[in-house]
């Protein structure tokens, strides 16, 4: 008898974590708050990585050194498409904005400001072909690129977007959870 409560016991264990980690998403937000990249304008080095580059700059933003040359002019930033989070039902509500840009050495990123869903398990960030899915079968009728995990469910964040999609195929903005292939959010690109 004493097996068998033990077996009971690891696996009321067991379904009590898997309870915990597909519910508490739910009830526990969590906050980003990135800043637009400073190395929006810059000319990246061979021999260094984007992050490389935007550490440089955070370290050397906080220095009291004072320059006396002017600042070189810098490459435009251009906003190409943006869109609003809307709910996708009652219990799967999303806002804030949606906005790709293409960066001045000719990258594109996502960009999520003011942005809210709700909550839940491995939140995805996808774009979308279709303009505005309701469902997982016009989501994937319409085929879509994965960019990242979502990094919060709360705050501004940044995405880069992978060189070979074509921004002017992509219809939507979509926040998917992968476990049970649901829809949180859809941001409508214009």
């Amino acid at each position: 008898m004493t097996s068998r409560r033990l077996l009971l016991v690891a696996l009321a264990i067991l379904i009590a974590g898997l309870v915990w980690w597909l519910g508490s998403p739910l009830f526990l937000d969590e906050t980003v708050d990135e800043d637009f990249p400073m190395t929006v304008s810059a000319e990246i080095p061979d021999s260094m990585t984007r992050s490389e580059v935007e550490a440089l700059m955070m370290t050397s933003a906080r220095s009291a050194t004072r320059a006396t040359e002017p600042m070189p002019e810098s490459g435009e930033l251009e906003r190409l498409r943006e869109g609003e989070f809307r709910d996708v039902d009652r219990l799967h509500r999303g806002s804030g904005s949606a906005t790709i840009y293409r960066l001045p050495g000719g990258e594109h990123v996502l960009r999520l400001e003011d942005f809210e869903v709700t909550n839940g398990p491995d939140l995805r960030v996808l774009l979308a072909a279709h303009a505005d899915p309701m469902s997982r079968s016009e989501l994937d009728g319409s085929g879509y690129v994965e960019l990242a995990p979502l990094k919060g469910n709360v705050g501004n964040q940044n995405y880069p977007i992978p060189s070979e999609v074509e921004i002017a195929e992509q219809g939507s903005v979509v926040i998917y959870c992968r476990p049970f292939h649901v829809l949180f959010s859809v941001a409508p690109l214009r």
